[in-house]
């Protein structure tokens, strides 16, 4: 009975392992740690809001895939040819930003790790194409592995950091230490920088969808819908305990110690592995920066592939009416929506040179205001007629949902008043 139940789950496990592994890059890396760094635990309370407010949304591209055995994007198509077309233009406008903000962070970590920072802007060049020759080839089946493997040092890393840094206490003060403010211009700019990316961008449900028909695909098993979710919540949960995690780290190794966090991302990199490194111990320290590396290599991996299957799907459904068509017509456009996000991306990243911190804000910023309009289709379609009765979310999500949709609205609208009346 309990092998069956570990056997049912470890052919169900993957979308969600892909999810967290997405969502821990930036947002846990370098926006919790910015946030424990600058404003201390007080911002743990809005991460807690935030993984509640915006769950439904992402918990509903796993129900709706597994319910119709297609992806939420077709259901994008079901609402309407503009609710389609609307999905198509926020990714397109959004996706080299992202795609940027997660490469430029990750380049940092590689720079870092592997003492290369002398060759510049081939560092991200090299990064983008060991991903995109990875995905072309392997694809799902070689993103599932190296993610399942990766997820396992992360979990270790993190934690070991984490008791660590209980073990030794907070870092001592410096005299005269003033905390940030938080309600002025800059620090609700950053809150909202920070909500935008925790645990991730809600556009990026249509991923979740995608990888759990690619994971049915791949084990020839179709899992329960109570399977698929418990799978999902499992990895949300994980996302969430480790964006509180790092955001004691922030506060625990950098918060009121006078140590500023750099805005080139090598040094960015440099910066946190060492005072980690001071806080563990000199003998962690290849650990630390290999555990931090492959956290973002396995969050740019997952990007890349989920914009391109993601565009792949919307294109077939834009352009064409029958499925065998899509089939022979569409298949080698996840190779060319590759190659297009890294050039794309790569214009992005040399635009904004070493301003790190304005690259991932202005990303993770654009993806809170376009969250409402992606949590509207997503939660029409699971609680309207595309759904069964018993596939549908409970009362008590449905409510969730309405509060959501309220909380990502209004921030998303006092955002466009402060930046018009700024």
């Amino acid at each position: 009975m309990l092998g069956g139940k570990f056997s049912s789950f470890s052919k169900t496990a993957g979308p969600g392992i892909l999810f967290a592994c997405t969502a821990i890059g930036v947002s846990h890396l370098v926006q919790s740690t910015r946030a424990g760094a600058d404003f201390g635990l007080m911002m743990l309370g809005f991460v807690v809001l935030v993984m509640l407010m915006k769950y439904p949304f992402f918990e509903y591209g796993s129900r709706y895939a597994n319910s119709t055995q297609t992806s939420i994007i077709d259901g994008y198509k079901k609402l309407g040819k503009p609710a389609l077309l609307l999905y198509f233009l926020l990714t397109i406008s959004s996706m080299f930003f992202v795609t940027g903000a997660v490469g430029f962070v990750t380049a940092g970590f590689f720079e870092n790790l592997f003492d290369v920072d002398f060759i510049g802007e081939w560092t991200v060049v090299i990064l983008f194409a060991v991903c995109v020759g990875i995905l072309a080839i392997g694809k799902y089946h070689v993103l599932d592995s190296l993610i399942k493997m990766i997820a396992i040092v992360l979990l270790i890393s993190t934690l070991s950091a984490f008791l660590f840094a209980l073990y030794n206490g907070p870092t001592e003060q410096i005299s005269g230490f003033e905390p940030k403010e938080l309600w002025d211009i800059a620090g609700i700019f950053f809150l909202l920088a920070l909500m935008g990316w925790m645990p991730t961008a809600v556009d990026l449900s249509s991923w979740n969808s995608l990888w759990t028909l690619e994971r049915m695909k791949q084990t020839n098993y179709k899992p329960k819908l109570k399977e698929t979710l418990l799978e999902f919540r499992l990895a949300y949960l994980i996302t969430g305990i480790l964006a509180v995690m790092f955001i004691v780290l922030g506060t625990f190794i950098f918060y009121g110690s006078g140590e500023e966090l750099p805005n080139n991302n090598s040094d960015f990199a440099n910066k946190v592995v060492t005072l980690y490194t001071e806080t563990i111990g000199d003998w962690s320290y290849i650990i630390i920066a290999s555990s931090a590396f492959t956290v973002m290599f396995g969050t740019i991996i997952a990007v890349f592939d989920g914009y391109s299957r993601s565009l792949q799907r919307t294109v077939e459904l834009i352009f064409t009416k029958k499925e065998n068509t899509i089939r022979t017509k569409f298949r080698t456009f996840y190779v060319i929506f590759l190659v297009v996000i890294s050039v794309g991306s790569l214009v992005v990243i040399f635009q904004f040179g070493n301003n790190l911190k304005e690259l991932v804000d202005f990303a993770t910023v654009l993806s809170f205001v376009i969250a409402p309009i992606i949590a509207i289709f997503n939660f029409r379609l699971v609680t309207g007629k595309y759904l069964e009765k018993e596939q549908q979310p409970s009362i008590l999500l449905k409510i969730l949902s309405f509060t959501g949709i309220i909380f990502l609205s209004g921030f998303a609208v006092f955002f466009v008043l402060m930046k018009f009346l700024q």
